[in-house]
């Protein structure tokens, strides 16, 4: 069997694509990928052994421009450019994002049956596009909250959204990588740890706000905090924090022994060490950090990115805090006050916190890159 996988633009785009590439991959399926050469794909597909090719997708132009009016052409261009990438396929999986538009509609003039991916809790452009064209049969949901979105002639199949094969081996080898994150990042094993990040490029305001929160809890001593702050952001957060211990590998700013520990990174390599030592993650909540959080039964504050196209971060958050696996907090609420208040009143409230890491074990679903292998191996035959 032969299938190709087309999306990209983001990580959130990307993971899940080479998550499920590596399942087909591992039943005897040849997997390629299509993608541009400025987005992450170009990075890390070639990196996970995958053969890629690239494609002159262009992003949706929404305001009216001369490059509004040479948009359909370029498209037409780009569905022409896929055609003979996608002929002698079995199956396309669309990931979602501009990228995967023309793969997909190469597909349906190609007669090569086409699986729709959607990461997120409300329809995406690309794929809700890909939807009112006809040019697929069946969609893969990671919420069921989505169902109602599409049209009814399409099949819908809640298979969840694939994560990393690293992520996905943390609950079972937990107190191993947690050992070895305590070695790494220089936490102390009788603390309990809540893991702060906004994803691969950091999340400015949420830093500030955690910076502002770390002071007003300086004096808990049964407390720790990593910071991930991404790359751009770690020098302004670091002359935000007090000074403490600067020494090692990993910037160390610390209250003393009576006081607060926190670990300040500008990006953690191996993340699933992150989510190993968390007793708490505060996170925004892209489709890719709640399967991942989720995936790790790990209970979570969320502080949806609030210019995410439609919103949809919110709509993520909202369907983890109905399942009672995550607390919400909105961007505009979010100050060092009430940061550290909802901090205090998850991590001081253990039973709360046990119940959420419950929940958000059943709300997760580590096995969606299988389930969503099998969608396609049924399109296929």
């Amino acid at each position: 069997m032969r299938v190709v996988i087309a999306g990209g633009g983001t990580a959130g785009h990307v993971y899940p694509g080479l998550a499920v590439g590596h399942e087909l991959r591992s039943r005897g399926a040849d997997v390629s990928f299509l993608g541009t050469e400025m987005g992450v794909e170009a990075r890390l597909v070639p990196d996970a052994g995958f053969p890629f090719q690239v494609v002159r997708a262009r992003p949706f132009v929404r305001r009216v421009s001369l490059r509004a009016a040479r948009a359909p052409f370029v498209a037409l261009d780009a569905v022409r450019e896929c055609r003979p990438r996608v002929a002698t396929a079995d199956a396309v999986i669309g990931m979602g994002g501009y990228v995967s538009v023309p793969a997909v509609l190469a597909a349906r003039r190609e007669h090569v049956p086409a699986v729709l991916h959607e990461q997120n809790a409300v329809v995406g452009l690309a794929n809700g596009a890909l939807a009112r064209a006809r040019a697929t049969r069946v969609v893969a949901l990671s919420f069921a909250e989505t169902r109602g979105s599409w049209p009814r002639a399409i099949r819908k199949v809640v298979t969840g959204n694939p994560v990393r094969d690293e992520i996905l081996r943390v609950p079972g080898k937990r107190e191993a990588l947690a050992k070895e994150a305590r070695g790494e990042l220089g936490l102390d094993e009788h603390r309990r740890t809540v893991l702060v990040f906004g994803g691969s490029q950091g999340a400015l305001h949420i830093d500030r706000a955690a910076i502002g929160a770390c002071r007003l809890l300086g004096d808990r001593a049964d407390l720790q905090i990593v910071m991930v702050t991404g790359p751009a952001h770690l020098e302004v957060i670091r002359r935000g924090l007090p000074v403490g211990d600067r020494s090692g590998g990993v910037l160390s700013v610390a209250g003393g022994p009576d006081g607060l520990i926190v670990r300040l990174i500008g990006y953690l390599d191996r993340m699933e060490l992150g989510y190993a030592c968390a007793d708490l993650v505060v996170a925004r909540s892209g489709a890719t950090t709640v399967a991942e959080i989720s995936a790790c039964g790990l209970p979570s504050l969320l502080i949806p990115y609030p210019y995410a196209t439609r919103r949809h971060q919110e709509a993520n958050a909202r369907a983890m805090q109905r399942a009672g696996a995550a607390s919400l907090m909105l961007d505009a609420q979010v100050s060092s006050q009430s940061l550290s208040d909802r901090i205090l009143s998850l991590m001081d409230h253990r039973e709360r916190l046990e119940a959420m890491r419950d929940r958000s074990t059943a709300f997760g679903k580590p096995d969606a890159a299988a389930r969503l292998a099998d969608l396609v191996t049924e399109a296929a035959s």
